[in-house]
């Protein structure tokens, strides 16, 4: 009998280590039987959950979140497993976003959805998932609704470290972990985080594994944040959705994707800001863009457009001219793009992209 020491959760959200045992299942002996008759005899005589018992389980930290200003949902992942990213995280915008793990159930996250998009309370949900579940002691889940209400669960059986913090917008959660200092560093970093749901939930990741993060490595992450209409041209929710299957520093690369799809986000979030009239705002949006992708005429581009939409065209200049000196393809783009229009028979516009 080996012993192992596990976080339960008290009733605040926090973690405190509780001792357990693990009882040994006995063994049976398929030697010198085909493989097609040892898998009959296992599906012929194993339990009911057998499969999800059977398979590996998804050591892992990953935080689900919620950003009150754009509603978007989102979860972050990794873990020492093979693509991470099509197992664990569940996200349905205007509903909200589940991660399912250690012996992960990939039916908690379509039937969690539909029980939070019907009006249950987290809590409520992680009742319903877990009541008919006979592993539900080796689960883990974290869940967060569209009102930024949260709840986790991690079972008794789960891995050691394992437990989970919640707090207002978000929930993280961990198994199989150096220790409980990867959760308590999820949490600080997306508290204290500044800018859009994406960037909270890697600088989160982040933060967990500088903090010892899973104790038997890493192989795996994944993103996926929810918008209503914020998939590709608005015909489906999926605004973003990123995944490393397989990589020796996957969250380093997955923040190397992020940041380029966060360049292209960033572009359309000062646009839906401007559309707003929260120019103030949008001009917050843009500065930040440029002060993340220097290099980019994009970023400079676009920025231009956030001030000539506000009638602020000295700014767009000098924007748009800083834009055309890293990419001289943007002089011609401007002189079409209607954005500008108020600016075409302006001399220093027409100095800036050419007669």
């Amino acid at each position: 009998m080996s012993l192992l020491f596990t976080a339960m959760p008290r009733p605040n959200g926090s973690c405190a280590p509780r001792r357990r045992a693990l009882i040994s299942s006995p063994r049976r002996s398929f030697a010198g039987q085909s493989p097609f008759l040892i898998l009959l005899l296992i599906a012929l005589t194993a339990p009911s959950g057998w499969v999800a018992a059977a398979s590996q389980p998804i050591a892992t930290f990953s935080i689900v979140g919620y950003d009150p200003d754009t509603g978007d949902l989102g979860v972050a992942v990794q873990s020492k497993f093979f693509a991470v990213g099509a197992v664990v995280p569940y996200a349905q915008a205007v509903v909200g976003a589940i991660a399912s793990q250690a012996f992960g159930n990939t039916t908690f996250g379509p039937f969690g959805l539909g029980l939070l998009a019907k009006g249950l309370a987290p809590e409520a949900v992680l009742e319903e998932l877990l009541a008919a579940d006979s592993l539900r002691e080796q689960r883990q889940v974290g869940i967060v609704d569209a009102q930024g209400r949260a709840a986790a669960f991690t079972g008794e059986k789960c891995m050691e470290w394992a437990g989970h913090l919640t707090g207002e917008n978000f929930a993280a959660q961990g198994n199989i972990l150096v220790s409980e200092e990867t959760v308590a560093a999820m949490a600080q970093a997306f508290r204290e985080t500044d800018g859009i749901l994406g960037e909270k939930l890697i600088r989160a990741l982040e933060a967990g594994q500088a903090a010892g993060g899973d104790s038997r490595g890493v192989q795996s992450a994944a993103m996926l944040i929810v918008r209503a209409e914020g998939g590709y041209a608005g015909y489906n929710d999926r605004y973003c959705d990123l995944r490393v299957d397989d990589h020796e520093h996957p969250i380093a690369e997955l923040r190397r994707i992020f940041n380029i799809w966060q360049e292209h986000a960033l572009i359309l979030e000062g646009y839906r800001l401007c559309d707003e009239n929260r120019y103030t705002e949008a001009f917050a949006t843009g500065k930040r863009m440029t002060e993340l992708y220097p290099r980019s005429g994009e970023a400079f581009y676009h920025y231009a457009c956030y001030y000539s939409k506000a009638g602020h065209f000295g700014r767009a200049l000098n924007e748009l001219q800083r834009a055309v000196k890293r990419d001289a393809s943007l002089g011609e783009r401007a002189k079409k793009d209607t954005d500008f229009e108020p600016l075409w028979e302006e001399g220093m516009f027409l100095e800036i992209v050419g007669r």
